[in-house]
This record gives C-alpha cells, structure tokens and sequence, in this order.
C-alpha cells in the first residue's frame, strides 16, 4: 500500500515555491531603480540665443551601472503622453556624477510648444525606465519680434451686414517678421479688452466693430510676438477717417506727410473739393495744407473722410501763464520748452528787449509785463509769443477788515488773505491758519499778506480754514477763511 502525502502538506509546499518566487522576483527588480527626475526650471522658454536647461535623477543602488550602460532622456508630447517620446539631445553637467546621480543639460527641439510636457529617463545596462517628472510648460519661440497685420494700418471698416479679413501679413514690409514663415506656429486672436482668445487660425473673419490683434501662441512664456492693433469698424455707423503720417499740424520743410485712410476697394481724393487726378489709392502725399477729403468704396457702401490739415512749425510752452505773485525781492525763474529746430529766445520787460537774456530760462525779479519770443531758425521758419505778467502781492493801506473769502487764481484780485495792517510784519502779531482737520498750514509772527503761497488743496469745492489772530497785547481774533476758485 502506497503512502499518500497529506493533502495540507502539498498545498503548504505550493504556497512556499510561490512566495520565494515572488521574492526572487521582487529581489530582481529591486537591483536597480531610477527615481522621478528633478527639474532645474519652473517652464521652459527657448529661442534662437538660450536653450539650455538641467534636470536631475538618482538611483540606486550606487554604483550599479554597467560600464556600457547609456542614459537615454525623453520628451513626452505636449500633454505628458509618451507613446511617441522625444530623445533630447544632453550633456553631463561638469563635476556633477556621483555613485547615485546625474545631472543633465539639455535642449529642446524648435517644433516644441505646450503646457503640459513630461521628462524621464532610461537606462540601458540595467534596463530601467524612471516615472516621469512633474508636468511643466515648454515652448521654442521660432518668431519673437512684433509683426505687423492688415499692412499696419490702423483702421479698418466693412459694409452693414459684410464682414473684414484680418491676416497676418507674409512677409509684410521692410524688416517685417511673419510668424507665417515657420509652419509650426500657432495663434490666438484677440477681441479687446478680452483676454480670451476668439480663434487660432491665421487669419479672422471680423463682423461686429472693435480693436483686433493676434499674438503667437507660446502659452505662459512671455513673448514679444504679437500684432499691431486694427479697429474694425462698420461702415454704416462710422464716415472714412483719415490721418497724417506727420501729424495734424505739420511742416511742410520737412517733407510730405502720407494721408491715409482705412483699407476699401476704391478710392478718391480731393483738394478743397476738387478731384486730384491719379489719387486713387489708399495714401496720399502732399506739402500742401488744405482741407482733403477721400470717398472710400468699401464694396457695396461708399462713405466719405476728411482732415483738414494745418502747417504749424513747432510746439513751445511756458511754466508760467497769465500772472504770477512773487514777493519783493523774490526770484521766480521762467523756464521755456519748446520742440523748435535750434531756436532763439528773446524776452522783454513792458516791451522792451532784455539784451542779457538769450536762453530758454529767465529770473524774473521785477514787477512788470513780460513776454518771451521763441523763433525756430531752420526748418520751418517761424515764431512764437508768450506774454505773462509778475506781480508783488497786493498790499492795501486801507483794509480794516479781516476778509473771510479767498480766490487764490492769479487774477491778481483776492489772490491772498490780506489782513489789517496792524496785523502784518512789523506788528509782532502771531497769525496761525489751520485746515478743516486742524492741521497748522501757517503759523508766522511775521506774516505779509501772502498766504497761500503754494496752490491749495481743492478736493472738497470750497475748502475752509480757520484763523486766529493774536497781538501783542494778548487780542485775539478767530474766523473762519473759505477758498473759492
């Protein structure tokens, strides 16, 4: 009779065989192990000069590689997947390697945009594949430099119920950079003030009026690749406007200005209401000052702009207008600006020339009527005059009563408090001013009818300060001051 070996015993020994099985197997995968990269970046904005990043790993045990092992990096695609990876190109980084780490500097290929990429590592001997490394952002920008749409104009218009293309111009004018010439680039528009972007296509069918402009898509990097702006208008709301390349006024010496007007299909321009013959396009130039019109067919509605252009030479202005209080033996000193193409400055005193003064500045120490002229002597040939006047403040022998209204606007009437004499310097009167809030804004025992000397406060209308008057002999005047404009 055969001895059978008990049931229980044989499935002991099954499940013995399979826990060291497990255990060899375990004990083999755990010979060898990469950790999660660690990145040297928050997100990744490469161009043309910079493209050179680090990342990090470890793994162990130490000194387990094999001496032909090789490191292989990976890029997943721009939402973390690694079905097709992305071998990048790296370098060790100097003095880096230790028995359980490497440090890596790497760059990434131009075709590369998105916001969710991936990094791991491979190794060959032993084999291992790391996790992958935290999600971050990563865009090459092939095109970083302002570009222009809609032939950099401004304005745009299209007839009730049509529509206006805008396009990214390819390749635009002069040193014009389109984003169109690099396949791989994507776009948003844009409809301000939104921030959200209406398509991504590169070019925009626009049907309701407002201010367009398209940036290239490189996500969280900042870039400088974006567009000028176009207002979109509908020609039924709005006439055709027209504008001067040198401004409104302009000056002829320096050259033509371009008169433009928004894109359309036609175009006409006139002089005082006479045809130009051959100003059919969109700009037009001229020295000429007059009042220019444009009839613009915008394909099914025609409408008509018009600029009435001026030649003045320069702009100038003074620190000073109308009249200004100083005190006796007060210097106030004048000073001149002025865009005028190497000017000269004459000034005069009750119309008399002050042959001393020949600059820009003046220090005015006397009462009197000024004026300054200012000639621009090349380009365009002209001159300008700023009449002003100084003024002592207004001291009246006969005021025997203390005022309660101020007009601090320098008309030379009620400009500042003026007081009694035996109130003023000499008296040896305390007079103190304070604000509605009980702020001290003058206290003198020495005081020359010249408050306010600086410009006031006018937040409120009309603000009121409060004055106390105290003399000599212990007499004490309060009240209140109101301020009027």
């Amino acid at each position: 009779m055969k001895c059978r070996r008990p049931p229980t015993i044989f499935k002991a020994y099954q499940f013995l065989f399979l826990l060291l099985f497990l255990l060899a197997v375990n004990s083999l995968h755990a010979q060898f192990t990469i950790n999660k990269p660690s990145l040297g970046f928050t997100k990744i904005c490469a161009n043309s000069t910079f493209n050179s990043f680090e990342v990090s790993f470890s793994f162990n045990p130490a000194g387990s590689l094999s001496a032909s092992n090789q490191f292989i990096l990976e890029l997943s695609d721009g939402v973390g997947n690694f079905s097709t990876p992305i071998a990048l190109s790296f370098t060790e980084k100097p003095n880096s390697a230790t028995l359980s780490s490497r440090t890596f500097v790497f760059a990434v290929p131009i075709t590369t945009g998105g916001e969710n990429f991936r990094i791991r590592v491979r190794s060959t001997a032993p084999v291992a594949t790391s996790p992958s490394s935290n999600a971050f952002a990563a865009y090459y920008k092939l095109q970083d430099t302002q570009f222009s749409i809609n032939n950099f104009n401004q304005n745009a218009t299209y007839c009730r119920g049509g529509s206006y293309v805008l396009t990214i111009d390819n390749p635009g004018t002069g040193t014009n950079d389109s984003p169109l010439k690099y396949p791989s680039l994507t776009f948003k528009w844009f409809k301000e003030p939104s921030l959200v972007p209406i398509a991504t296509t590169p070019s925009l069918t626009v049907t309701a009026p407002g201010r367009y402009y398209v940036e290239t898509n490189y996500g969280t990097c900042t870039s400088d690749s974006y567009s000028n702006r176009v207002i979109v208008s509908e020609a039924s709301n709005t006439a055709a406007i027209v504008t001067s390349s040198k401004g409104n006024p302009f000056c002829p010496s320096e050259g033509p200005t371009t008169l433009s007007t928004q894109a359309g299909n036609t175009y006409q321009w006139f002089l005082n209401d006479v045809a130009i013959v051959g100003a059919t396009s969109q700009n037009y130039n001229t020295t000429t000052a007059g009042n220019y019109t444009v009839r613009v067919d915008f394909g099914g509605c025609t409408f008509t702009g018009a600029i009435n252009l001026v030649n003045v030479p320069f702009t100038s202005s003074l620190n000073v207008t109308g009249t200004t209080i100083i005190k006796e033996g007060e210097t106030k000193q004048i000073v001149a600006t002025t865009s005028a193409n190497n000017p000269t400055f004459e000034w005069f005193l009750n119309g008399t020339l002050i042959p001393s003064a020949t600059t820009n500045t003046f220090n005015a120490t006397q009462e009197g009527n000024y004026s300054l002229t200012i000639t621009q002597t090349t380009g365009c040939i002209s001159k300008k005059e700023f009449p002003f006047e100084i003024r002592f403040p207004f001291v009246d022998p006969n005021v025997v009563l203390i005022p309660n209204i101020i007009s601090p606007n320098n008309d030379g009437i009620n400009d500042t408090w003026i007081i009694p004499q035996q109130y003023i310097s000499g008296t040896n009167t305390s007079v103190v001013v304070l604000n509605a809030r009980g702020e001290m804004v003058l206290n003198t025992t020495n005081y020359q009818n010249n408050w306010p000397e600086e410009q006031l406060d006018f937040k409120s209308v009309n603000p009121i300060y409060y004055y106390i008057i105290t003399t000599q002999d212990n007499t004490i005047k309060k009240g209140s001051i109101t301020v009027i404009r």
